[in-house]
């Protein structure tokens, strides 16, 4: 959480999440105060020189201080070739920023983000638009919660 000094708030360095797919790259920013995940519209990905443009446009538009990559584990928790390619990307992601890159479990929440966006009863083709986003955020939003402590 944010800590307050007299009536305002300290800013906290700001977090990237990313969900990574073999075609998108859903992308979630924290909020300046560092309590809230909030979407940024999907990458669609065509190359990595491309993709890797795209996200230094966001880490410098939001002066990111760190990246949280969605790892893909089974849900008995053991990883799997998704697994390690999320750990190649990281490592990529590390030597092209210089920043540090956290891997944070996603388990479950694109299944997470469908339902949310179905009981929202937003339509299958809007659906399919926004559920990348909203895992970037959930992921985030999780990554967050957990670090709460996190001064970059």
């Amino acid at each position: 959480m944010p800590r307050a000094s007299g009536s305002a708030w300290t800013l906290r360095p700001r977090v990237l999440g990313l969900d990574v797919g073999s075609k998108t790259i859903g992308v979630a920013v924290s909020d300046p105060l560092g309590i809230t995940a909030q979407g940024l519209p999907t990458i669609r990905r065509k190359n990595k020189r491309q993709d890797f443009e795209q996200l230094a446009r966001i880490i410098a538009q939001y002066e990111v201080a760190a990246i949280v990559v969605g790892y893909p584990l089974h849900l008995s928790g053991t990883e799997g070739t998704q697994s390690a390619k999320m750990q190649v990307f990281a490592e990529e992601l590390r030597h092209q920023f210089e920043l540090p890159v956290h891997l944070w479990d996603e388990r479950l929440t694109s299944s997470q983000a469908n339902r949310i966006l179905r009981e929202a009863e937003i339509s299958i083709e809007r659906r399919s638009q926004a559920v990348d986003r909203l895992s970037a955020v959930l992921i985030l939003q999780n990554w967050m919660e957990a670090h709460s402590g996190w001064d970059g």
